[in-house]
């Protein structure tokens, strides 16, 4: 795993064999991070990272200069390894929390500029990630909620839908106000 932008840029991380959950690939983010590039300004912004996994998508944000990433996920391998990349980079924007991504939703009172959720492929409440975030208000008026799934899983249909970006077998669905 290796972040593709930004002061970091260059850096590599190795999660442990066996990892819990897939790394979103490079050119799935280097996709990604194009859309927003030009969407967004990054400094400043407050990012939410569900179902973190490797902390893969939260380096990419925390590289290129973000306010702070909370990154929650609920596997332990997950939040230890998280962790430990936290504290080899000593940067105090980016806070790992252990803890179930909808239990998170529930009692958070913060609110997020860009929210991304990477469930696994075959999380069965997919579309129970956006439903939830805007029934909460978690992001700010102008923010986004992005998810990635499963080219095969669509999400057209669903309250604030926006569109579907798919790289291979990877997609993202973009949900805004």
């Amino acid at each position: 795993m290796r972040v593709i932008s930004g002061k970091y840029r260059g850096k590599r991380f190795y999660p442990p064999k066996k990892f819990p959950s897939r790394p979103t690939t490079d050119m799935a983010k280097e996709a990604l991070f194009s859309i927003l590039d030009a969407k967004v300004y990054f400094e400043k912004l407050d990012i939410l990272d569900l179902f973190s996994g490797t902390g893969n998508m939260s380096l990419e944000f925390l590289s290129r200069g973000v306010g702070q990433v909370v990154s929650v996920d609920s596997h332990f391998v997950s939040h230890k390894f998280q962790q430990k990349t936290a504290e080899s980079l000593n940067d105090k924007a980016w806070h790992v929390l252990k803890q179930d991504a909808f239990v998170y939703l529930e009692n958070t009172n913060q609110k997020f500029d860009i929210i991304f959720a990477d469930p696994p492929y075959e999380f069965a409440e997919l579309d129970k990630i956006p439903a939830m975030v805007f029934e909460k208000q978690v992001l700010v008026d102008d923010g986004m909620l992005i998810v990635e799934h499963s080219s095969r899983t669509s999400m057209k249909g669903l309250p604030f839908f926006k569109q579907t970006r798919d790289y291979g077998g990877v997609s993202f669905s973009f949900f805004e106000h």
